[in-house]
């Protein structure tokens, strides 16, 4: 069995991400590592964990002539809202830490990498409806300019080296076991949170903001697709539009609001995050990633809240 190696394996993607390819895979052949060690008390880590800080270039490429994986799956970045914050740090971990990975796969001959994107790759002359998977891409915040550089990276390394690089556009992810880690969309967790506990909520966007949003279980099965995909088929290869459904905020309060009646939201909208969201797409074309590779999502908003809330409240 080959060996995957997977790179920011605590954040909130990454941790669920880990468990998903160890039940594919085999514990053992699945090497999570993170800036950070794990707290064993809600990260159980039941295969192998390595210290890993993808801005040293050196411990990259010592870690994976170590372990010479064939896939590596690379989520170590910065968030759209922390990075807009720390611009000049977004800049360094997003691009020379996944150019440090993308030098040492091709040294070490890793076969297949998957770097996500995100709907941050997109910006306000973008068409905000049905965006489509091939269109202009300026991104007028740091965590889309580094997106839209790593998806070229990604063709670059394809193109240039024969390293096989894939990824998705990911749009907002919606889980309950890890919290979000800084992005634009992670009041859509928070709601529920707070929800749960019969606090009212203050959302930091405006309740009209329409955005892709997925659960977590679907973003899984994606990112594992997508590796999987037979490369013959594969017209785009990396950075495709994927997404499951559109909500606002205040649509998403509703639908909360039929499980809880007493829940209720106020809105006061952050300058920052607003003028983030609004350079993103209101929804976007996936019908690339459908034909392709077969995307197809599973979870709608009314099954995505009761799963939701459910699980909080247990």
């Amino acid at each position: 069995m080959s060996k995957i190696l997977v790179t920011g394996a605590l954040g909130q993607i990454g941790s669920e991400l880990t468990r998903t390819l160890r039940k594919l895979h085999g514990e053992d052949q699945v090497i999570a590592t993170d800036v950070r060690q794990p707290d064993l008390s809600t990260h159980p880590h039941n295969g192998p964990f390595e210290t890993l800080d993808v801005m040293d270039e050196q411990q990259v490429h010592q870690l994976i002539e170590k372990h010479q994986p064939k896939q590596i799956y690379h989520l170590a970045a910065l968030l759209s809202a922390v990075a807009e914050r720390n611009p000049q740090r977004a800049w360094d971990l997003n691009i020379n830490g996944s150019l440090h990975i993308f030098e040492a796969a091709r040294i070490h001959q890793v076969e297949r990498i998957f770097v996500p994107s995100s709907i941050a790759a997109f910006g306000p002359s973008t068409p905000l409806d049905h965006t489509p998977q091939d269109t202009i891409q300026r991104p007028n915040t740091m965590y889309g300019i580094t997106k839209v550089a790593t998806e070229l990276l990604g063709e670059y390394y394809y193109k240039r080296f024969g390293l096989d690089c894939r990824g998705v556009r990911l749009p907002g992810v919606i889980s309950y076991t890890t919290p979000p880690g800084g992005g634009t969309t992670d009041y859509a967790v928070e709601m529920f949170h707070y929800a749960v506990r019969n606090e009212p909520y203050t959302c930091y966007l405006r309740p009209e903001t329409s955005l892709d949003m997925m659960y977590m279980e679907d973003t899984l099965r994606a990112c594992v697709e997508i590796m999987e995909a037979d490369s013959s088929k594969l017209k785009h290869r990396n950075a495709f539009n994927i997404t499951a459904m559109q909500f606002t905020p205040a649509q998403l309060a509703a639908a909360i609001q039929k499980h809880i009646p007493s829940f209720v939201c106020n809105y006061e909208p952050d300058p920052m995050r607003q003028a983030i969201a609004d350079s993103w797409p209101n929804s976007m074309d996936d019908s690339a990633a459908r034909q392709e590779w077969g995307w197809k999502h599973e979870y709608d908003l009314p099954r995505m809240v009761e799963i939701m809330l459910n699980a909080l409240q247990k």
